[in-house]
């Protein structure tokens, strides 16, 4: 599916070195209203790339939408070259629904690039597409984990892509996945007129984390060093951990589910992520992990029906898990690696698994 042909660029006649927010129309409402979305433009005095933040294309991941909103308001750093533009809600028909999709219940993000004559869900697409991303070299893509979950943060990016894997690496992020993302994703159609994308996930819907912002934050001012847009050198995290294989645990019967692990953690073989119990508390059985493994995301909703999603894992080779966790062994409590795992953490109500304890207990006699 081609755009349209792209609409000027907004910010054509902005002054070098200043700041400045359009309205950007989308649609009509039912009234025949405008609906529109603002869009911050931030030139550098210089010459350099333009690069878009946005969030919100599921109109309930928020997270994103509060990191630019911080950046627009605090201006943490100073743009030296090219343009930063900054969209903090591109669904705004869901974000005033609270709800991920449109109202025909159409994903925004299964309907880039658009057309302008098609759906709702195509022509909302096709009208920021071709307003925005199409002037765009690079573009940052801010989601959250879905309804009831929760994402470590990860960056998802085509890996396999030279231009796009060096973008994407210089965001900082300890964990990357690798995939063209999904047809009609915004990231694999931007990727595919030459506008490099990436993905940011991280936290949950309906919130603004103070972790998952400062992760956020530090990420982009990474990649606009890497870009040449502000000064400094690029963060480099501790570790980096890169993988196209992922994969969803389900649970096998209804009940209410005890955690015993948090997103971010690292896994061994057969440790206890959850206990499924009946609601007098009558223990059904243990989720227990396959193989060693990392934890990408879980649900945070403890009742469960056969087959829910209950904890999302990557499996890393045992030579990179081992240099994960002397990694991670030796970051700094004050660090924003640490603080964002304790943070996620506190969302959950995560406990030992007493069939654990038995067996350390067992271990521990035997070896006296």
């Amino acid at each position: 599916m081609v755009p349209t042909q792209p609409r000027p660029w907004m910010a054509a006649d902005q002054k070098p070195g200043t700041q400045q927010t359009y309205r950007l129309a989308l649609t009509e409402n039912y009234s025949g209203s405008e609906v529109w979305i603002p869009v911050t433009v931030w030139k550098g005095a210089k010459p350099g790339p333009r690069l878009c933040v946005c969030a919100a294309v599921h109109g309930d991941e928020i997270n994103g939408t509060g990191t630019i909103r911080n950046i627009v308001r605090e201006q943490p750093f100073e743009i030296a070259a090219g343009e930063l533009v900054l969209v903090p809600v591109v669904n705004i028909l869901g974000f005033e629904r609270h709800s991920r999709y449109l109202p025909d219940r159409r994903d925004l993000n299964r309907s880039f690039p658009g057309t302008a004559t098609g759906s709702l869900a195509s022509r909302i697409a096709n009208s920021f597409f071709t307003s925005v991303i199409t002037h765009c070299d690079y573009c940052i893509d801010l989601h959250t984990g879905a309804l009831r979950r929760t994402n470590f943060p990860n960056v998802r990016a085509d890996l396999t892509d030279e231009g796009i894997r060096d973008f994407a690496r210089a965001f900082g992020s300890v964990l990357m996945i690798s995939g063209k993302g999904p047809k009609g994703s915004l990231r694999r159609a931007a990727s595919a007129v030459g506008c490099r994308t990436f993905i940011l996930e991280a936290g949950e819907v309906w919130k603004v984390e103070p972790g998952v912002v400062g992760y956020a934050t530090r990420g982009i001012a990474s990649s606009l060093r890497s870009l040449g847009m502000i000064e400094g050198e690029p963060y480099k995290p501790a570790y980096r951990y890169e993988t196209d294989s992922t994969k969803w645990l389900r649970a096998t019967h209804g009940g209410f589910l005890e955690f015993h692990i948090a997103p971010g953690e690292i896994l061994r073989a057969d440790d206890a992520i959850a206990t499924n119990t009946s609601l007098a508390g009558d223990e059904h059985h243990i989720i227990r992990a396959p193989r060693d493994a990392i934890v990408l995301g879980m649900t945070t909703m403890p009742s469960v029906a056969p087959g829910d999603p209950v904890c999302h894992l990557t499996f890393p080779k045992k030579r990179s898990l081992s240099k994960l966790e002397a990694a991670m062994e030796e970051l700094d409590d004050e660090s924003l690696d640490y603080q964002i795992r304790e943070d996620l953490a506190r969302n959950l109500h995560v406990i030992d698994c007493e069939e654990d304890e038995e067996h350390e207990e067992v271990e521990e006699e035997s070896r006296e």
